[in-house]
């Protein structure tokens, strides 16, 4: 039994890990050497219409931040859609499905927002066997300043409109790409909805300018001295792409739309977060572009053996498990109360967590002569700043204390002898009051 059998929109796959559409799928060669280390599926990079073909720079097409290891947690790129001819594209799409029928081959479409162009090229599209399609709505450096991917995906009524038209001119599904680039992304997504889209995938690529070079002054990458905003992704993106999943997901007006989740995944458990918040599957770009094809072979064998651990049969055993979970500040409960614990025998005595307190926070741990560090309960707001900074996993760790419990070594009540933060002296409301 294939656990990570993946059922998205009638379109089967081996498993929930898709390329997005970007360099990894521009051409036959790519996506057949994909599909052999293990990839479920594909997005093939966006086509354009008939006409003038695209130019891409020829010279750095990319900005990238590193970690402190010079891990690369996000590049910033410059490079447009395509340019590959059209029925280049077309013909190999067509052989690489033939051969790969158990495979998920979608192929992502970008052209000027004019119904004809939408009509003409959907045509062309279906003839391939492709199993769907995906509207780039989100590109948001280059093809933008030409009235198309997030000047589209900006604006809710063209999103609804277009999605319209290829519904009535193509026959397989049609995913909708949002852009992250919006204030609020449920807007887009109810549009895309309301116009008949089978599901949304998201997000495409923030805009960025990722570093300046100070000898030239000009951004990063630069061209013959300038350099232009590109599209920001890799890691460093993934708590706004789950975010904005999130917000879908549990949007009364789009319930139920299926999504593709993008951004930043790397590991078995970024797709597992994603799924949980009630992505059908996800893509990934930047990690394939990082570590080449086969690391999603340790994202297959990890997620497996994640899910083994849990006793879940299928993706489907854990889709959308935290979406409720998901609320509003306001619903939080106040009565919950937590101190930081530092675990003596782990602790390496480098003091980060002290001065990170002393200096930002609460004042809430205490430094020996003897350079031991313990936690002052009744100073302690339970920021958890100082388990975030501390270099050992595990060494500062949260403990949850009931409402008027005695702390062991003070004898203090720790959170009083209110239990009901609503009548607790420490509450703002009450301290007014007085």
């Amino acid at each position: 039994m294939n656990k990570l059998a993946s059922n998205f929109l009638g379109i089967s796959s081996p498993n929930p890990f898709w390329l997005a559409s970007a360099p990894p799928t521009d051409k036959e060669y790519n996506v057949r050497r994909a599909y052999e280390a293990g990839w479920g599926g594909v997005v093939w990079k966006t086509l354009g219409s008939e006409g003038p073909p695209v130019v891409n720079v020829n010279g750095p097409r990319y900005g990238a931040i590193w970690g402190a290891d010079r891990r690369l947690l996000g590049l910033n790129n410059i490079e447009l859609i395509t340019d590959r001819d059209l029925y280049t594209n077309l013909e190999e799409i067509t052989r690489v499905k033939a051969d790969y029928p158990d495979h998920a081959l979608i192929v992502s479409l970008m052209v000027p927002c004019e119904e004809e162009a939408w009509k003409t090229i959907l045509p062309l599209v279906e003839q391939t066997g492709a199993d769907g399609i995906e509207l780039n709505f989100g590109c948001p450096h280059g093809m933008a300043e030409r009235g198309m991917g997030s000047a589209v995906g900006q604006v809710p009524e063209y999103i609804e409109m277009v999605t319209r038209w290829c519904k009535e001119a193509y026959s397989k599904p049609v995913i909708v790409k949002l852009t992250p680039n919006i204030t609020d992304v449920r807007y887009p997504a109810r549009a895309a909805k309301a116009g008949g889209a089978d599901a949304v995938s998201l997000i495409n690529t923030i805009n960025s300018i990722v570093s300046v070079d100070l000898d030239a002054f000009a951004p990063v990458p630069t061209i013959d001295g300038k350099g232009s905003h590109g599209g920001y992704c890799g890691p460093a993106v993934k708590p706004i792409a789950m975010h904005m999943v999130a917000d879908i997901a549990r949007d009364a007006e789009t319930a139920g739309l299926p999504i593709s989740a993008i951004g930043g995944v790397t590991t078995w458990r970024d797709a597992a977060e994603f799924i949980a918040l009630g992505a059908g599957n996800v893509q990934v770009c930047t990690a394939a572009m990082t570590y080449g094809f086969k690391v999603v072979q340790e994202m297959i064998s990890g997620l497996n053996d994640w899910m083994d651990s849990k006793g879940y049969d299928s993706l489907a055993d854990f889709q959308g498990m935290a979406t409720p979970k998901v609320c509003d500040w306001k619903d939080l409960n106040l009565n919950y109360v937590t101190k930081a614990v530092i675990d003596q025998d782990k602790c390496i005595q480098c003091g980060r967590c002290y001065i990170a307190c002393e200096d930002t926070s609460h004042q809430a741990i205490d430094m020996s002569a003897e350079r031991i560090f313990t936690v002052k309960d009744d100073e302690c707001v339970a920021c958890n700043l100082c388990v975030n900074v501390c270099p050992v996993e595990g060494c500062i760790t949260m403990k949850e204390i009931a409402p008027g419990q005695v702390d062991e070594r003070t004898g203090r009540i720790v959170v009083g002898e209110h239990g009901d933060w609503t009548t607790h002296p420490n509450n703002p409301a009450n301290i007014a009051a007085e």
